[in-house]
């Protein structure tokens, strides 16, 4: 049996992600840190880890994988992603209504945040 254990994102600014993404998710980084790496696992002990590793990549759009993360308050959450230091990303073919709000992190990893208030299908 396979399960998700952790999601990798490659990043330039290790610290300034490590802030973004533990405030972002909720989620604490396994300590000691590594030299150029960071294990964040989430408070609750639910959920999948997201690792951090401080490896420049090309930057490639649109991205081949993005992470979709569900929200029960969309709006309340961009905007506090936003205040993190995230960006909305304006996409021409996003369709209207979509349940999804496309965003960037501060070094421009993209992701969505989905509507899945309850009632919604997410």
């Amino acid at each position: 049996m396979l399960s998700v254990g952790s999601i990798v994102i490659r990043c330039s600014d290790l610290d300034r992600q490590l802030l973004f993404w533990t405030a972002a998710l909720d989620y604490e980084p396994r300590v000691p840190l590594d030299e150029g790496f960071a294990l964040l696992r989430p408070r609750s002990g639910e959920g999948p880890n997201v690792s951090l590793d401080a490896v420049p990549s090309e930057r490639i759009l649109p991205p081949r994988i993005h992470l979709d993360l569900y929200a029960d308050d969309q709006a309340a959450e961009v905007d506090r992603l936003e205040s993190l230091g995230a960006l909305r990303v304006h996409w021409p073919k996003r369709p209207r209504g979509a349940d999804y709000v496309i965003m960037e992190d501060p070094e421009g990893n993209r992701f969505c945040v989905v509507d899945a208030a309850p009632g919604d299908a997410a």
